[in-house]
């Protein structure tokens, strides 16, 4: 198997036992995502960059001192790092975002993660199922901003511009499907990991 289609967990481990190229693969593979996610967050190429080159100076540092466990998941493991360097950003700011979206991805980061294994693939599949069943007991105009920016991966402002509505509007219709959408969860006790 090619070193770009080893699984996650084996390219960290690979990582950590010297081979430096390893990385190189893990970085190559998810750098889009992680790059995306700090953009959508900070609107500002500048500072995506310093975040983004500061997540993995911490990813390397946590890797180096051997206390990586997340058990092969290791894209919601970085997002997590880059979360907490744009909330501390925002903290030495003084100044939070006005919206916080930071719950899209504890629902939808399982699901994006890759499974490699058949168990894995089978639960990943039934959650899906059952966010698409609960997606559709959404309002509407929520279900349609939640589609547009987690299946479409929409910027707000596309979404604003294809739904004729403003970029607040579409903030608040996203924050409102996402706690109505942790409220059916937890109703139907769906169970997001595994």
């Amino acid at each position: 198997m090619a070193n770009n289609q080893l699984p996650d967990g084996i390219l960290v481990q690979q990582y950590v036992s010297g081979n430096e190229q390893a990385l190189s693969h893990l970085i190559e593979r998810h750098q889009s995502r992680i790059y995306g996610f700090i953009y959508s967050k900070l609107n500002d190429r500048d500072l995506c960059d310093d975040i983004f080159q500061d997540t993995f100076i911490k990813v390397i540092k946590n890797l180096k001192t051997k206390s990586y466990n997340e058990e092969g998941k290791f894209l919601p493991w970085v997002i997590r790092i880059a979360h907490n360097l744009i909330v501390d950003h925002y903290r030495k700011n003084k100044k939070m975002p006005m919206t916080r979206e930071t719950e899209t991805y504890s629902i939808f980061e399982f699901i994006k993660d890759n499974s490699s294994t058949i168990e894995g693939q089978m639960i990943t599949e039934q959650v899906e199922e059952d966010l698409k069943r609960l997606i559709e007991e959404l309002p509407n105009d929520q279900k349609e901003v939640l589609v547009m920016r987690m299946y479409e991966d929409l910027s707000f402002k596309e979404i604003s511009e294809q739904t004729g509505v403003s970029i607040n509007t579409a903030l608040g219709r996203m924050r409102y499907a996402l706690m109505n959408l942790r409220k059916l969860i937890e109703k139907n006790q769906i169970v997001l990991t595994n």
